[in-house]
């Protein structure tokens, strides 16, 4: 593939300071212009002031300038504009308002993680020695941004200008409702859903494993409860395990681990998904407002007013 994974998001709140302190909290590495940087994918959130909370750019990994100019091809075959250089393909999402960029970037390189062993039914991997999982003496660090996922009130013309525009392939599709659409070897890079009003759902932080998924998420909710959405569980669509959390200005974050990993295409078969397996394959069901966030009423006349 020559699309290779998410370089960074820009997000726009209306409360950037309380914002920014909550993912410093969730783990990423203040730096300069807003930016927070993941352990190993460098700057990767950025966030800016906005009327109301949105995703305000998207930033997009491929390998060369033949990659861009079959990018502004394809995005010229659907009628759509893209301002070529030899760095980067500078385009907006039609339907969101998103500015996208496909940026000539290096494909990323991730040490693994310091074993853990696991104990099971006639395996003792650890003996005479507690699980380390859990008392690893530094708080969590998102190793990379994982996924974003966008409500569109036309998702079928947003989830053609990323595959047939772009250039993602479609990993899985939840029936009538949205797509899971991956720009590298991860199952979802962008997930798009049919909502009533455009907004950002959640951006997705991936972590070492599901004790890091829980120690991150216990941390966050120690002096602050209301920051829990909805976990502990494991995705059917991706397979990682996962905990969500709602930053100052409405967005959920989420802790992922072990996403399915697609580098053969020929051998994933995309389904179409429905219900609650779209969703989880066990844990808490979600709450409504995982699926109907709480503001999106106030979205909706704020999207009224300024149009």
């Amino acid at each position: 593939m020559s699309l290779h994974g998410l370089l960074s998001v820009t997000i726009g709140v209306p409360n950037v300071e309380e914002t920014a302190a909550y993912y410093a909290d969730f783990g990423l590495a203040p730096a300069a212009g807003g930016w927070f940087s993941t352990a190993d994918g460098g700057p990767q959130l950025q966030i800016v002031r906005s009327p109301t909370r949105r995703l305000v750019e998207l930033h997009v990994a491929a390998d060369d300038a033949d990659d861009l100019r079959r990018a502004a091809a394809s995005l010229a075959r659907l009628g759509l504009a893209g301002q070529l250089s030899s760095v980067g393909l500078a385009t907006i999402e039609p339907v969101t308002g998103t500015r996208v960029y496909l940026d000539i970037a290096p494909r990323l390189h991730q040490d693994p993680p310091t074993a853990t062993a696991y104990n099971g039914p006639g395996r003792f991997d650890r003996t005479s020695n507690r699980a380390p999982g859990f008392m690893r003496p530094n708080r969590v660090r998102p190793r990379k941004l994982g996924h974003t996922v966008l409500g569109s009130v036309d998702y079928r013309a947003t989830m053609a200008f990323f595959v047939d525009g772009l250039g993602f392939k479609i990993s899985d599709r939840i029936k009538d409702v949205g797509a899971f659409m991956r720009c590298s070897t991860d199952h979802h890079n962008v997930l798009v859903l049919f909502a009533p009003v455009n907004f950002l759902h959640h951006t997705s932080w991936q972590v070492d494993d599901i004790d890091d998924v829980g120690r991150g998420a216990y941390a966050m909710l120690e002096e602050h409860p209301e920051r829990h959405v909805w976990g502990l569980g494991r995705h059917f669509a991706g397979s990682n395990f996962f905990w969500y959390l709602k930053d100052p200005a409405g967005n959920f974050s989420e802790y992922y681990s072990d996403m399915d990993c697609i580098v053969d295409d020929q051998l994933w078969t995309p389904e179409d998904l429905e219900g609650a397996r779209g969703l989880f394959a066990w844990g808490p069901p979600p709450p409504p407002s995982f699926l109907h966030p709480e503001d999106l009423a106030a979205l909706m006349t704020n999207s009224h007013a300024s149009s």
